[in-house]
């Protein structure tokens, strides 16, 4: 059986690897993993600033290095805008202006700004304009701090196939809570009931991930999707369900067996994070950099 594998690198900012694989992996796959992994990494041991997780038998077919200014290529991305919560109780409004999401000095930077009694901030997406299925994707980012800060890197089904959420997927590259910032998640939902399957990584000693730009990555083929941080990889799951409502579950690897497409934002406040302090004045300058 040939595999055709296609990457994509992101260099200082957004390594997107992706590949094209050409398998059969019907049936069913029972390793199901039940428990969330957990790892410790020492950040002393990688160079994040140059490193790629693996480059043999990719070739790359999209890259995001942000080396311009002002506001994302609009060939590339789109805004998410409006706020009611977003099915989390969040407090954010995301906008299309270039206050909340602006590329300087090669980075992207998601700003969250304090505006009167509410927050606003910048969700954005390469829907309909980079899309996929199966690949390793890279993105290079430096998180912020501040209690009720809620920066993420994900994947969603372009179309979903198999109906609402959860029963097209989910991918959560990273997120990291503002005021836990030691502590990484990856994360995928799925099911009809929701379930999930999620590991963590955390930095030792007084390392955490707003001290400095990290590698986040997943490689995902089917029936099988694995989470980097720096290299280093924390997260296999390799069995889930799903199934349209009232039908029975559709065949494996569904629902990730669709294009699915990035998604980048700093929610504030919700089910996960609680919401700001009073005393949290100093979210209006939280920046997350990709």
């Amino acid at each position: 059986m040939k595999r055709r594998k296609i990457i994509i690198t992101i260099l200082f900012v957004l390594t997107l690897m992706l590949s094209l694989v050409a398998c059969d992996n019907g049936g069913s796959n029972n390793n199901k993993q039940d428990e969330f992994v957990y790892r410790e990494i020492d950040p002393d041991e990688y160079a994040a600033d140059t490193y790629t997780t693996h480059t043999n038998g990719y070739q790359l077919v999209w890259t995001e290095e942000f080396n311009y200014e002002g506001k994302p290529d609009a060939s590339k991305w789109n805004y998410e805008v409006g706020g009611g919560g977003w099915g989390n109780n969040e407090s954010q409004v995301y906008t299309n202006e270039e206050k909340n999401a602006y590329v300087s000095d090669g980075a992207l930077k998601i700003t969250v700004l304090k505006e009167g009694s509410g927050y606003t901030s910048a969700r954005i997406t390469t829907k309909n304009k980079g899309d996929w299925k199966y690949g390793l994707m890279e993105i290079k980012a430096k998180i912020p701090t501040g209690v009720g800060t809620w920066p993420a890197i994900w994947m969603m089904p372009t179309e979903s196939k198999y109906g609402g959420w959860p029963r097209s997927g989910e991918i959560d590259i990273m997120e990291v809570l503002g005021d836990q910032t030691e502590l990484a998640y990856g994360t995928v939902h799925y099911g009809e009931p929701h379930a999930e399957e999620q590991g963590t990584v955390e930095l030792t000693g007084d390392k955490d991930f707003s001290n400095s730009f990290h590698t986040y990555a997943i490689e995902w083929e089917p029936g099988q999707i694995e989470w980097f941080i720096d290299g280093e990889s924390y997260l296999v799951v390799n069995d889930w369900f799903t199934a349209v409502e009232g039908e029975d579950d559709k065949p494996y690897p569904a629902p990730f067996n669709q294009e699915f497409c990035i998604q980048i934002n700093i929610a504030v406040g919700g089910n996960w994070p609680g919401n700001p302090t009073p005393n949290s004045g100093y979210m209006k300058d939280a920046k997350f950099e990709i």
